[in-house]
């Protein structure tokens, strides 16, 4: 962590109002140094991790990788060891439902356009929060629990601000998916969901790992979540769900993060620190 200057990262695709909040920020937080502004969630992830920035604001909504979705990817890349996990807080426009999922997740925000009233209470709890990593530097493990208490609440926030239309509600249920053997290919199979033992988002496709070998689909992973039992399968990364009946084992490396090793199949999944609390010994 800088020692003379707290620093900041701000996510926002929309120049004028991250400029706003760059202005607002200078004079709720004079000391704090901006060091790059971007505007989408990939390059919010590749600069965070390059730069190590001690404060994170993250725009809701931006091409490609949503914040949530970024500040997710961040957590799972991040390196505890090396610095504490920054302080975060995302920018939305003004939405009750959004505003108590916030508050109910113990994570701050900021709203659009930037109010000078709210920005000053985000900043005071930013603040105390880079002086508790301060205050926690020299006591630093590699598993690092406020990381993933963090990671914890991330995804009890993108559960809350799931849109209704992918909740998790009573309904028809798919039995089996239409796929390809590779891409381009104008022969279509029907594979039960039954044998599938995992789905993981590959570019364009979904990659849908079956019993009897591997097949493409070209329905996006969120479309499929809701339509899926959540029961039967889980969720162990952003861009991969697995059978929980083909899980064989669970390992856990020195860094905290978990590995799965699935039955009668080679492959192993990472499980992204959003997932982690699946896997706590009960």
């Amino acid at each position: 962590m800088n020692s003379k200057r707290p620093s900041a990262l701000i996510a926002e695709d929309e120049p004028l109002l991250a400029a706003a909040l760059a202005a607002e920020l200078a004079k709720a937080w004079p000391d704090l140094h901006v060091v790059a502004t971007v505007g989408d969630g990939a390059s919010a992830v590749e600069q965070a991790l390059k730069l190590k920035p001690d404060v994170l604001f993250f725009d809701i909504r931006m091409p490609g990788l949503s914040g949530l979705e970024a500040a997710a990817e961040l957590a799972d890349a991040w390196d505890p060891a090396s610095q504490p996990f920054p302080a975060l807080a995302f920018v939305t426009a003004y939405d009750q439902y959004a505003v108590e999922a916030f508050e109910t997740n113990a994570l701050d925000y900021v709203l659009k356009p930037v109010q000078p009233e709210r920005l000053a209470k985000t900043v005071q709890k930013l603040r105390l929060s880079i002086e508790r990593h301060v205050g926690d530097s020299t006591k630093a493990s590699p598993t690092d629990t406020a990381l993933q208490s963090t990671a914890q609440q991330l995804a009890q926030l993108m559960a809350a601000l799931q849109p209704v239309s992918q909740a998790s509600a009573p309904g028809p249920r798919l039995r089996q998916l239409q796929v390809s053997s590779a891409a381009g290919s104008q022969v279509i199979r029907m594979v039960p969901l039954s044998e599938v033992l995992y789905l993981q988002a590959a570019d364009k496709y979904v990659r849908v790992v079956a019993s009897d070998g591997e097949h493409l689909l070209r329905t996006p992973l969120k479309e499929l979540l809701p339509q899926i039992d959540v029961d039967e399968f889980w969720q162990i990364h952003r861009s991969t769900v697995v059978r929980a009946s083909a899980i064989e084992s669970v390992q856990r490396d020195e860094s905290g993060k978990y590995l799965i090793t699935l039955r009668n199949h080679p492959d192993q999944l990472p499980v992204s620190r959003l997932y982690s609390h699946l896997f706590k010994p009960m």
